[in-house]
C-alpha cells in the first residue's frame, strides 16, 4: 500500500470511529404519549421542546415520542419505572395523590391557558413543590387545558337539562361538579371520548375546546356550553425520571432544565389555547351549535350559585399539605390575570 493509500486509510478509519463514538455518546431521551399525533402535544409540544432540547445540549441528547404505552394514569408510574424516561398526565387520573396542582382547576379563572399555565408553575415552584406529591418524578413543567365546555348531543338552556345524563369526567374539580349538577359520572380517558359518544354509551361529555379538532368530537357532538368565565381548567404535568437526570453530564442536565421550567409551561399552555381556538372553528365548519353563554344568562346565574365554597373544598383537601392554601390561590389568580403572553407557538418552532 503506498503512502497516499495509507493515509486515505487512516483518515476513513479516524472518520468511521468518531461517526462511532459520537452515535454511542448520543443519548436518546424516551417520552412516553398516550393522546393521539395529532394533538397539540404530540404536534407541536413534545417537538418543539425536543428541538430545544437537541440544541441546547449541542445534539448530545434527542428525545423520541413513544405511543401505545396504555391508560394515561399509568404515565406517572410508567417513568418512576424507567420504561420511558418522561412523559405527561392529567392530576384528575390519579385521585389522591397530587391535590395540590389542581388549584388551577377551580372553576371561573377566567383566563386562557396560557396564563393559567404559567400562573400554575410559578406558585408550584414556589409555594408547592416542597410538599412532595411529585415524589419518585422530577416536574419539568405544568400547564393547563383552556377552559372547559360541556359537549353534549342535546341542548342546556339550564342546569335541570343535564340531571341524570350520562357525562364523562376527567376526575379532579370535574367530579364535584359532576356531583353539583346531580348527572351521572362516567370515568374514561379522552381517549375513549369519541367511541363512548358515537355508541351512545354517554350523552355528553367535559372537555375544552381544542377537543373538537385533535379527538374529532366534532363529529360526534351537537351543541357546546361555555360558560363566560370558564367552567374548570385542567392540571397536568410533564416529569422526567430523576435517576435519568443523574446519569447525564451536569451541561446537559442543566441544558435540559434551562428549556423546561416557565418557558415550557408557557408554552405547553399556548399551545392548547391555539388548539381551543382551532376546535371552535372545527366545530362551526361542522354545525356544532355553540351556546356562548353572557354574565348574566340565566344558566350562567344558576351555574356560579351553584360553584359557590368549591374554593374552601379545594384549601380543605390540602390542608395536611402545609401549604397556605387561600394565600397560595390569590397569588395564582393575581399572576394569572396580570401575564402578558410573549409570543405565539409558532415563533418557538
Amino acid at each position: 500500500m503506498n503512502t497516499l493509500k495509507k493515509i486515505a486509510s487512516a483518515g476513513l478509519l479516524a472518520t468511521t470511529l468518531f461517526a462511532s463514538f459520537n452515535a454511542a455518546a448520543e443519548t436518546v431521551l424516551r417520552v412516553g404519549t398516550w393522546l393521539p399525533p395529532t394533538d397539540k402535544q404530540n404536534e407541536v409540544v413534545w417537538p418543539t421542546w425536543a428541538k430545544w432540547v437537541e440544541e441546547a445540549t449541542e445534539g448530545r441528547v434527542k428525545v423520541k415520542l413513544e405511543y401505545g404505552l396504555g391508560h394515561p394514569k399509568t404515565m406517572f408510574q410508567l417513568v418512576e419505572d424507567g420504561v420511558v424516561d418522561a412523559s405527561f398526565s392529567f392530576h384528575g387520573y390519579v385521585p389522591g395523590r397530587f391535590k395540590l396542582p389542581q388549584i388551577v382547576e377551580e372553576p371561573g379563572l377566567g383566563v386562557g391557558a396560557e396564563a393559567a399555565s404559567v400562573a400554575l408553575w410559578r406558585v408550584y415552584d414556589e409555594h408547592l413543590r416542597q410538599a412532595g406529591e411529585f415524589e419518585g418524578l422530577q416536574v419539568l413543567a405544568m400547564f393547563s387545558h383552556g377552559p372547559g365546555t360541556i359537549q353534549s348531543n342535546f341542548p342546556i338552556k339550564t342546569l335541570a337539562d343535564i340531571e341524570g345524563k350520562k357525562i364523562r369526567v376527567g376526575g379532579g374539580v370535574q367530579t364535584e361538579l359532576a356531583e353539583r349538577m346531580k348527572l351521572t359520572p362516567v370515568g374514561a380517558p379522552a381517549t375513549k371520548a369519541y367511541e363512548m359518544l358515537q355508541q351512545g354509551v354517554i350523552d355528553g361529555i367535559f372537555m375544552p375546546m381544542a377537543q373538537q379538532k385533535s379527538l374529532r368530537l366534532n363529529e360526534v357532538t351537537k351543541y357546546i356550553t361555555v360558560f363566560p368565565a370558564g367552567m374548570y381548567m385542567g392540571s397536568f404535568s410533564m416529569f422526567i425520571n430523576p435517576e435519568f437526570m443523574e446519569d447525564l453530564d451536569d451541561r446537559d442536565r442543566e441544558a435540559i432544565l434551562a428549556v423546561s421550567g416557565e418557558k415550557l409551561s408557557a408554552m405547553a399552555g399556548r399551545a392548547w389555547e391555539e388548539g381551543d381556538m382551532e376546535g371552535y372553528e372545527e366545530a362551526r365548519k361542522a354545525g356544532v351549535e355553540i351556546n356562548e353563554l353572557s354574565a348574566d344568562s340565566p344558566l350562567a346565574v344558576e351555574f356560579n350559585k351553584m360553584i359557590s365554597g368549591m374554593d374552601q373544598i379545594w384549601v380543605e383537601s390540602v390542608a395536611d399539605r402545609e401549604v397556605d392554601g387561600p394565600a397560595v390561590m390569590k397569588e395564582l389568580r393575581d399572576i394569572a390575570h396580570t401575564y402578558k403572553p410573549a409570543q405565539s407557538v409558532a415563533a418557538e418552532e
